[in-house]
Order: C-alpha cells, then sequence, then structure tokens
C-alpha cells in the first residue's frame, strides 16, 4: 500500500472513530422532535405551522417532500425541483408507512421533519445502492393542499340507486372535491384531465333525482361553475364550439352571469362571429361598466369587426369592378 493510501485509510478510520464518539446529526434532531406514535419509530418536528384540519385518511396530497440520510447534504429523492409535484393518495402512491403515518399529522401549509426508523421505513434490506440496510432516514415535507378523496372514491363505488339515496349535502361534497381536482389539473395547464373531472362532476349531478324545487336549485347552482369551467377548458383547447355550448348552458341558469357572457364573447371571436361576440360583451359589460378583461375583449372584438367588415367592402368592390369590365 503507498504511503498516501495508507494515510486517507488512517483519516477514515479516526473520521468513523470520532462519528461513533460524537452525537451526529440525528442525534441532535431527536432532542427536539416530538414521538408521533410513542414507540420513537417515527418523530416529527413542525418546523411551520399549517391550518386547518389535519390530513385525512385516503385523502390524495399535494406536497413537496425530500429525504435525507444521515451525513448527507444532497437528498436522495426530492419532489422540490418540481413546479407542480404529483398528488399522491395515500394507500397507493405513498409507500413508505413512516411517511403516510405522518402526514396523517400535518395540515394544510405546514412543513415538518420526520425522523424514521427502518421498520417505519426502508427496513432492515434498505433499498440498495441509495438506502443502506437498517438506515434511518429523515425526511422534509410540505403539504400544498389535499383533498378528501376518499369520500369521493367510496361515493363513485356505489350504484346510481345507492348514490340517490345518499343525502344531498354528501353529493355536493363529492362534486366540490372532483372539481377542485378539475381545478388542480387546469392550473397545472392538463386541460384534458381537468375537462375529464368536471365532466365527471356532471355525471355525479345529473344521475341525481331532483324532485322538489330546493333539491333542483341546489342542483342548479352546483351546474353553475361547472358549465363555466369547463367552457373556459374547452377555450384552452381550441375548441369555441363546445366553450360555447357551455357557456349558454351556464346562461340558462343565470342569464345575467358575466363570467358565462364573457366565455360567450370569446367563443363568438374565435368563431369570428363578431356580432354575437359583442352583443354578449356589450351586456356584461352593462351589469361590470369597469371590468379591464371586459372592456380589452370588447376593443378586441370591436377592431377584428371593423377588420371584416373592410376585407367584405374591399371583396365586394373587386367583384364589381370585375362585372364592369366584362
Amino acid at each position: 500500500m503507498s504511503g498516501n493510501g495508507l494515510i486517507s485509510s488512517i483519516r477514515r478510520l479516526i473520521n468513523t472513530e470520532e462519528r461513533l464518539r460524537t452525537p451526529g446529526p440525528f442525534e441532535h434532531l431527536r432532542q427536539q422532535m416530538n414521538d408521533v406514535l410513542g414507540d420513537g419509530g417515527i418523530l416529527k418536528e413542525v418546523v411551520q405551522p399549517g391550518e386547518g384540519p389535519p390530513v385525512p385518511q385516503d385523502a390524495s396530497v399535494l406536497m413537496h417532500y425530500s429525504g435525507f440520510l444521515e451525513y448527507s447534504d444532497q437528498p436522495f429523492e426530492t419532489t422540490t425541483h418540481l413546479k407542480y409535484p404529483q398528488m399522491m393518495k395515500l394507500g397507493r402512491d405513498v409507500t413508505l408507512a413512516g411517511l403516510e403515518l405522518g402526514l396523517m399529522t400535518m395540515r394544510k401549509g405546514e412543513f415538518s421533519r420526520f425522523l424514521f426508523q427502518p421498520q417505519y421505513a426502508y427496513g432492515d434490506m434498505g433499498c440498495p445502492p441509495f438506502i443502506p440496510a437498517a438506515a434511518v432516514v429523515l425526511y422534509e415535507v410540505q403539504i400544498l393542499d389535499f383533498l378528501d378523496s376518499g369520500q369521493v372514491d367510496s361515493f363513485i363505488a356505489l350504484s346510481p340507486e345507492e348514490q340517490n339515496t345518499v343525502p344531498l349535502s354528501t353529493l355536493l361534497e363529492v362534486v366540490n372535491t372532483v372539481r377542485s381536482f378539475g381545478n388542480r389539473c387546469f392550473h397545472q395547464s392538463r386541460y384534458d384531465n381537468a375537462k375529464d373531472r368536471y365532466k365527471q362532476a356532471l355525471m355525479l349531478l345529473g344521475n341525481r333525482d331532483t324532485e322538489g324545487d330546493a333539491v333542483k336549485e341546489r342542483i342548479q347552482t352546483a351546474l353553475l361553475p361547472l358549465y363555466l369551467n369547463l367552457s373556459l377548458t374547452e377555450l384552452r383547447l381550441d375548441s369555441p364550439h363546445k366553450a360555447l355550448k357551455y357557456g349558454n348552458k351556464a346562461l340558462e341558469i343565470d342569464s345575467a352571469n358575466t363570467k358565462a357572457l364573457y366565455r360567450c364573447g370569446q367563443a363568438y371571436l374565435e368563431l369570428h362571429e363578431y356580432e354575437s361576440a359583442q352583443t354578449c360583451l356589450i351586456t356584461a359589460q352593462a351589469k361590470k361598466p369597469f371590468d379591464s378583461d371586459i372592456n380589452n375583449l370588447l376593443r378586441k372584438v370591436a377592431m377584428c369587426y371593423k377588420d371584416s367588415l373592410d376585407q367584405q367592402k374591399d371583396l365586394y368592390s373587386k367583384m364589381f369592378s370585375d362585372l364592369r369590365a366584362n
């Protein structure tokens, strides 16, 4: 063995011995953490408290997380580089037992650290080559949002007849959760996925028996934002005909709804039906005269309408000129 090799080996041995004598970073963390289960397997430190109720069992969670080994500055896995992390369902997508149990102690907006003993992490075998055998791991977790998808799953598993026996309030909660899923997809520019969620919510409402004016009114109230969302989604998908269809359905529920009028105005503009677009937008402007979106779109429609009329005028002039020449 060369002299340099011997010196390196001695240094590694000294460093290992020093680590054994000196409490490691995880040991320091333990002193300020709480025991979640009482067996020392999951320790937690709340860095930034959240608000609202804790994450329920079977929820779908939107979160950032990073996993670390002791003495490592770099995570062995992380989602912090993702602008839109994947929404993960407890019991299916979250496979680490300690992480799943830890998540159910957290609230929206919370940022916490967890130390997981091997039995709640990667076990005695570890996960070579990244996780050594019987490794204690640190996870840093931030809850961005969560949805109670367990309630949705249970409701959808029912037959249409069984769904009709469930209280209307439960149906509306389920529909609101499905729409929230759609909104999450929309904000991530996953428009086809958003559309599927909104249409699923429409189907659930459509399966409901609407006996009595009070029930019908509550169903109509729940349908309105879905039609508006679908109209906007179809515009993003370059389907103005479908956007117009859903915009008009929203207007059937609320003829003075400015969002619906605006969506129809957008759809008519895409379809080059400028006069119809103007009619919708002028009606919307009368309701909200200082709305910049409505006023700006109205100006754009007016310019397009003028250009269209000018082109028609030029075309007719050319046609008459050709006729006179003949």
